[in-house]
């Protein structure tokens, strides 16, 4: 049988969480149980956490992990309040989740190379936060008021993260990319979200290997000292959310697949 193994990012212990059969990794500031993995040994980013949030363990488990998985081996990611399931439609309950908790490779799966979250949309936004945020979008083109095929990934960033800084980031591609990000953040009104993903340990490598190497390249030009705010200080989190769409389609057989969001009070 094929093995599935999922690992879940939290910046802080969760008894819930514990619970379910899933891999627990740690981030940030907080002291974490053995139950959890830790980023602090080995080669890591542990320092930058508050702005590439789980990023930090993706790095880690990258540097120090990785190439001890079997080749066959699907691994996957998620968040402490983001998890992959069977079905999203059926889950109310604590115990909703743990019986729909996607955790053995479904048959569909032979057919494909990665999994990815379904979609969230972003077109359509109320006017009155398109007008307050996006002013500098529509003095630039006022038919995004309208149009909403123009209310893409593109506007939808400059709008929560800062004007142009996605347009910027992707200078820092090599020239395929750079030109094929473009056109796909200005077709695209909708992307798959929360840097969660499935896939095996090639492809994995090749993510890994092109998410950081443009991160960096963009962190040079953004540095960290002026993100401020939950809407930027995250920035290189938010700027790999959009990259894996566009990666993930561009370079594998991909799947879109359920996700929750769920919290346990």
């Amino acid at each position: 049988m094929t093995k599935l193994k999922i690992f879940c990012v939290t910046n802080e212990q969760k008894k819930y969480l514990e619970k379910l059969p899933i891999i627990l990794a740690g981030v940030g500031n907080k002291k974490f149980s053995k139950k959890y993995l830790s980023c602090l040994k080995g080669k890591n980013i542990q320092h930058k956490e508050q702005y590439y949030s789980e990023l930090t363990f993706h790095y880690w488990y990258w540097k120090n992990k990785l190439k001890n998985e079997n080749k066959n081996t699907w691994i996957g990611f998620s968040q402490k309040r983001r998890f992959w399931v069977k079905n999203n439609k059926k889950i109310k309950t604590f115990d909703d989740l743990k019986k729909n908790l996607l955790i053995k490779v479904p048959n569909l799966w032979k057919k494909y190379e990665s999994i990815i979250c379904k979609p969230i949309y972003v077109h359509n936004p109320k006017k009155m936060k398109l007008i307050k945020r996006g002013w500098k979008n529509i003095l630039e083109d006022p038919s995004v008021l309208t149009d909403r095929s123009k209310q893409n990934i593109e506007l939808q960033f400059d709008m929560h993260h800062g004007y142009k800084i996605l347009d910027k980031s992707i200078d820092c591609l090599n020239k395929e990319d750079k030109i094929l990000f473009k056109k796909f953040i200005k077709k695209e009104t909708k992307f798959n979200p929360h840097i969660m993903f499935i896939s095996k340990k090639n492809i994995l490598n090749k993510w890994f290997k092109d998410l950081f190497t443009w991160l960096f390249k963009c962190e040079k030009l953004f540095g960290t000292k002026n993100l401020k705010g939950y809407d930027q200080k995250r920035l290189y989190a938010y700027l790999a959310e959009r990259y894996l769409s566009y990666w993930f389609q561009k370079n594998t057989k991909y799947l879109e697949s359920d996700w929750i969001f769920f919290e346990k009070k």
